[in-house]
């Protein structure tokens, strides 16, 4: 059992993660029809939560409690992984990768999400309303807008050949570029990181 804990602790090469993802789409297919995609749960939460008379709420999201299960076992794998499965090495940054991000005011690579940012004291502070309300509002919008995320576009929309989805993960890199290599330094200069 230890081994097996051991390599499971170990990361696993996109050859291995990466075909099982695209299995997803496949198998939820093949188990009752249904679509993959993550943003859709928050709506299924909305009108399972808050009763109300919002045409846009108001639907069977019974059918659809498949997704909230699967949403939070995600959550939950998520919580096990990080409690019990991290590998406490420092995770591994290319070094070019070290020196961009070094010369946006970022130096901590121990863990996944640098602490320069992604911290609790940054909450309260113009950093985190900037990146985790502000940006929180733009991601929320930006699903919407798009009619789903990019999970749901780039794995099962192109999976299923449909053209919007396509154009959607196209401006999804385009607008990941634009952000990382314009946006970004501008804003960490901005907030004072």
């Amino acid at each position: 059992m230890d081994q097996f804990i051991e390599w499971i602790k170990q990361p696993w090469p996109w050859y291995v993660a990466g075909p099982l993802i695209g299995l997803t789409v496949p198998a939820l297919l093949l188990l009752g029809n249904k679509s993959f995609g993550i943003s859709s749960s928050l709506r299924h939460m909305c009108a399972a939560c808050m009763p109300a008379n919002i045409p846009f709420f108001t639907y069977n999201w019974k059918k659809e409690v498949w997704n909230l299960v699967f949403v939070l076992g995600i959550l939950l794998g998520g919580v096990v992984a990080s409690l019990w499965l991290s590998n406490p090495e420092s995770i591994v940054v290319a070094e070019s990768t070290q020196e961009d991000l070094r010369a946006l005011g970022i130096s901590d690579f121990r863990q996944l999400l640098p602490a320069e940012i992604f911290h609790w004291g940054n909450l309260l502070t113009m950093k985190g309303l900037f990146f985790f309300v502000i940006g929180g509002f733009l991601v929320g919008f930006g699903t919407r807008y798009a009619g789903g995320c990019t999970s749901g576009h780039a794995i099962m929309g192109i999976s299923n050949l449909q053209w919007p989805s396509l154009v959607a993960t196209i401006f999804f890199m385009l607008g990941g570029f634009a952000m990382t290599h314009f946006l970004l330094p501008l804003i960490m200069n901005w907030v004072g990181i």
